[in-house]
């Protein structure tokens, strides 16, 4: 199983627009990427380890696939569209990350 995630720092003067988030990109993402992603979950951040510490992330996704054959193909046929739509909730540039789960 591969896991794509994608972390959005949590940046002073920066926005970040979580319920366009959740209700209207993840949908797309779901929707353009089909039965290619078989899960997909999204995070806000809360704080820190120490109380009163803000999150390092404001949030972060988690894109799940069954290879990373099957994650290029589906995010080939889509990436620009979905890269597109991101002005549309945050002007933070996000890290993305790509690895195997092993557990």
């Amino acid at each position: 199983m591969i896991k794509v995630s994608v972390f959005y720092p949590n940046e002073e003067g920066k926005r970040f627009d979580m319920d366009y988030y959740v209700n209207k990109h993840m949908p797309m993402i779901r929707q353009m990427l089909g039965t290619a992603c078989k899960c997909v979950d999204a995070e806000q951040g809360l704080g820190g380890l120490s109380p009163g510490t803000p999150a390092t992330y404001i949030a972060i996704c988690h894109l799940y696939f069954e290879s990373i054959e099957s994650f290029q193909t589906a995010f080939g046929l889509h990436g620009q569209a979905i890269m597109a739509d991101m002005p549309n909730y945050t002007n933070i540039q996000p890290t993305i990350q790509i690895s195997e789960v092993k557990i």
